[in-house]
């Protein structure tokens, strides 16, 4: 569900620069706004914003103790002037990378109207930052040659950060998009800068279940039961099937259809309630799938038997068709495929 941004129009850009505040980071606030009077220049900016951003994955600002909710609030009331606002956030990344890592890098700060959401259309601003920078070439000519330069840029397909805050009286939305990040919980851009906590909606259901099940497919069985890399990649495989055919997530049906073994199924029970707890989120044992989260996480469910530095064997399904065993004369493991024809 991306954002379809023909419609939107960008009223305000400031950027600024700023990040990394612990390693001597500099900040930087402009003494001027950009003008977004050539079309061409504001449609790029509006694809680079706005492209990377889906609509499922909403969160909302904290309200104690959070200085971006409240410099956020007071844009929206108009207490203050974009300039001001657009400065006053720029400080508080740069302050906040004091006490965490964020590289020193550019800061857009933009106002939006006629932002599509919820099938109706809001104000709303919206946070970017980058700072890794990419070389290209320049290409100029003269009456008699071309000539060709190395410069370095920012790579327009979209930005390293993102934030989006959507002026909704009623049920104020966020959307967050932040690239390079594995772990949840190591993200300085949503946990110390912006403090979202996630919408439980059924992105988020889906995406933390898809997690759970992965940390306790590859980490926690191994520790517990006789099982081989085989048996897990086919837990995974198995994992993610369900949840590309089946329209709602079901506890007990899930559990029986993957895990299929009593005392798997027990062990996982348990291990849902620790990682709750431990990561701090609840997890239904009934909701809607959302197709779109599934996508995203499809690409940690790669069943893959990594042997030494020789072999990788992705299984696609059919664990019966596979054997391990230990060969005495050679003194090495094996697995043994089988299958009806080799294919190109």
């Amino acid at each position: 569900m991306t954002i379809h941004f023909p419609t939107i129009e960008m009223q305000e850009l400031a950027v600024h620069r700023a990040g990394y505040a612990a390693q001597g980071g500099s900040l930087f606030l402009s003494e001027k706004t950009h003008s977004l009077a050539d079309e061409w220049l504001s449609g790029v900016l509006l694809s680079f914003f706005l492209k990377p951003f889906n609509e499922a994955e909403q969160y909302i600002l904290a309200e104690d103790n959070n200085p971006l909710n409240i410099i956020v609030s007071s844009f929206f009331q108009k207490k203050e002037s974009f300039d001001s606002i657009s400065k006053a956030i720029a400080t508080h990344l740069h302050e906040s990378s004091k006490n965490g890592l964020i590289k020193n890098g550019e800061i857009y700060i933009a106002s939006f109207l006629k932002f599509p959401f919820h099938d109706q259309e809001y104000e709303a601003i919206g946070i970017f930052h980058t700072a890794q920078k990419e070389p290209f070439l320049k290409i100029s000519n003269t009456r008699e040659t071309i000539n060709l330069t190395v410069e370095e840029g920012i790579d327009i397909k979209k930005p390293e950060k993102g934030f989006i805050a959507i002026n909704m009286p009623e049920d104020a939305r966020c959307l967050v998009f932040e690239a390079g990040i594995q772990k949840e919980e190591n993200s300085f851009w949503k946990k110390q800068f912006l403090q979202v906590t996630p919408v439980a909606n059924s992105y988020h259901h889906t995406k933390a279940a898809l997690g759970m099940c992965k940390l306790f497919i590859s980490n926690e069985i191994s520790e517990q039961f006789e099982t081989d890399k085989a048996d897990e990649a086919g837990m995974l495989q198995r994992s993610m099937e369900y949840f590309k055919t089946h329209d709602s997530f079901e506890l007990q049906d899930f559990s029986k259809e993957v895990l299929h073994h009593p005392e798997l199924i027990e062990s996982f029970t348990q291990y849902k309630q620790q990682y709750e707890v431990a990561k701090q989120v609840q997890i239904e044992d009934s909701f809607d799938i959302n197709p779109v989260a599934v996508q995203q996480q499809q690409k940690f469910f790669k069943s893959i038997l990594k042997l030494d530095k020789n072999f990788h064997v992705y299984v696609h399904g059919r664990r019966d068709l596979i054997e391990k065993g230990f060969d005495q004369q050679k003194g090495k493991h094996f697995y043994k495929l089988y299958f009806d024809q080799e294919t190109s």
